[in-house]
């Protein structure tokens, strides 16, 4: 995918919600804090995997 190829490996809270394509806030919401969603922490840095974030997404499509 061509898009994945214009972000990092590691993803910032500001560019997995870009690379979703949701507003921060709503990633907050509806993403971000949910149990299942796997991160990591640099230091107090919280980091997302673009490959993690797909799959969350695909999990959870018929979540409603």
């Amino acid at each position: 995918m061509i898009l994945e190829q214009q972000y990092p490996f590691l993803l910032t809270r500001e560019q997995a919600s870009e690379f979703l394509g949701v507003d921060p806030k709503s990633f907050d919401k509806y993403i971000r804090k949910h149990p299942n969603l796997k991160r990591f922490m640099i230091g107090r840095q919280e980091r997302f995997l673009k490959d993690e974030l797909i799959l969350f997404i695909q999990d959870h499509l018929s979540d409603n």
